[in-house]
Parts: structure tokens; sequence; C-alpha cells
């Protein structure tokens, strides 16, 4: 069942209850992708209940009037809007890729609200040396070279909706596995591919992407901090892992071997073990 909420800036955005346990508020990635890409979180709902939300701009959210209120700074108000709605005193918040950002920006921003934060797959700035160490582990394979090309289209934006950026990242998702088993094929087709990122959000988060830095404000959470990621993460691997991990002062990290950027679906069992122990 959707249920929906009012942000700040007037905005009506919708998310949805899986499981049953305690509320774990769950922000997937992109910047742009529904709460659909989180799938069903590795089976997380059998110990949580899960309000999967649908960022701005995604789903049967709305979108802003302005292209660029797509800032971590709009996703983190977007958060603190969603737990006064719920009327509670603090929440669990869970992020993954680009909701790892949001996590930690809402956490930063809003201590008093974020009780526990959970950042997947994450970063705060990018390590090109680690990305092109990792993505080297796929050298050899067919599909290589034409998913690095389609990497470098996405940060160029060389796309006009979403559905040429979805053509473009179906190219080069195998490179996020650490292995393209059968059920990575299964989440890129059934998951992935029928989702339609947002561009406008994807364009704004890329711009000055190389000189993006995070970490400044990794001081003002106070909430205690999962960092997990997969060690095999080409796009926010353990280089980005230790960034969070040395500026959050109450933060542990959890590195899944094997594994690639998508830890929920490549290793659920590791995936959601960790984040019950913690949360618990």
């Amino acid at each position: 069942m959707t249920e929906s909420f009012r942000t700040k800036d007037g905005l009506k955005l919708t998310y949805r209850r899986e499981g049953s346990g305690p509320l774990l508020v769950c922000i997937p990635g992109g910047p742009g992708f529904s709460s659909g890409y989180l799938a069903d979180l590795g089976g997380l709902g059998s110990t949580r209940t899960l309000l999967m939300l649908d960022p701005r701009g995604t789903a049967g959210s709305d979108s802003p009037k302005d292209p660029r209120a797509y800032s971590a700074a709009d996703y983190a108000s977007d958060v603190e809007a969603l737990r006064e709605h719920l009327g509670v005193e603090r929440i669990d918040v869970l992020g993954h890729s680009h909701g790892g950002v949001v996590a930690a920006a809402y956490g930063a921003a809003y201590p008093a609200g974020a009780r526990r934060l959970v950042i997947a797959d994450s970063l705060v700035r990018v390590h090109p040396e680690e990305q092109q160490e990792l993505q080297a582990r796929h050298r050899g394979e067919p599909w290589f070279e034409d998913a690095e090309r389609a990497l470098r289209e996405e940060e160029d934006a060389q796309y006009a909706d979403a559905a040429e950026l979805a053509a473009i990242s179906r190219r080069f998702w195998p490179m996020y596995f650490a292995t393209v088993d059968q059920r990575a094929e299964a989440y890129i087709d059934d998951v992935l591919v029928p989702e339609r990122g947002n561009p406008d959000a994807l364009k704004l988060f890329n711009e000055g992407i190389a000189e993006w830095d995070m970490r400044p404000e990794l001081a003002g959470i106070e909430a205690p901090t999962l960092v997990l990621t997969g060690r095999y993460d080409f796009i926010c691997g353990p280089a980005c892992a230790a960034d969070f991990v040395a500026g959050i002062e109450n933060a542990e990290e959890v590195v899944i071997e094997d594994c690639g950027h998508f830890t929920f679906v490549e290793k659920p069992e590791e995936f959601c073990a960790a984040i019950e122990r913690f949360l618990a």
C-alpha cells in the first residue's frame, strides 16, 4: 500500500511499507531512482518494517519546479518531513549508494532525528584510482569496453530523457557486480532496466563531481553508523567506506567479500545479518 506526505517545500512524496518489525526508512540510489530499485532489500523485511521512500521526482512523488532542487540538503529535508509525518521522535535510516549520501546528510543536518544510520555502498568523494583498479577486474569480459563507454556517456550527460538514460545504464550495469551470475542478471533485467531514472537529479549530481567532497559534513553526525560495502564495489568501494569511518565519530565498517555494488542482491544473507546485528 502506498502512503504519502508533504515536504517542507510543498511536494507530495510517496512511500510504501514492506515487512514487519521496527521501522527502518530506506532511501534508494541513483540519484533519481524510485524505491523499486531496492527490490526487497535482500529480505530485510523479515525483521523490519521497511518504509521504502520514493524520492522527489520518482514514481508517485512530485518533481520540484526547480530542476536543481535535488541537492543532498533537499533530500535530507524530505527525510525529516517523513519523520515528522510519522510522528516519531527518532528514526533509523538506511541509504544505498546515493541514498547513503542522503542518509549522511540527514544525520548531519538533523542529528536529533537520527537514531541509527546504515550507509551501504556509498561515498563522500570519488576515488578514481580505486575505481580504475576495480573496473579492471572485468577486463576481458565481452561487455567490458562498451560498459566503459557507457559510463563515460552517463558522466557526460549524453542523454535527453529517462529512456535514453536507461538504455545507456543497461550497458554498464554488469560492471557493478563482482560476478554477473543468474541472480545479478535477474536483478538487472527485472528491476534496474524497468526503472526510469530522473535525468535532472543525476545531471545535477554529476556536475562538478570530481571536486565534490562531503567529508567536512560528517563531523555533524552523532548517530551510531554502520558503513557497509562490497570488496569489489568499483564505484563506492572500501576507500569510500574508509572516508565515512574516518569522519563519523561513532562508525563501524563491514566489508562484504566477493561482492560488488549491490550488496543486498549479491550477498543478501551477509547484508541482512550485519544490519540486523547493528540495529538490534
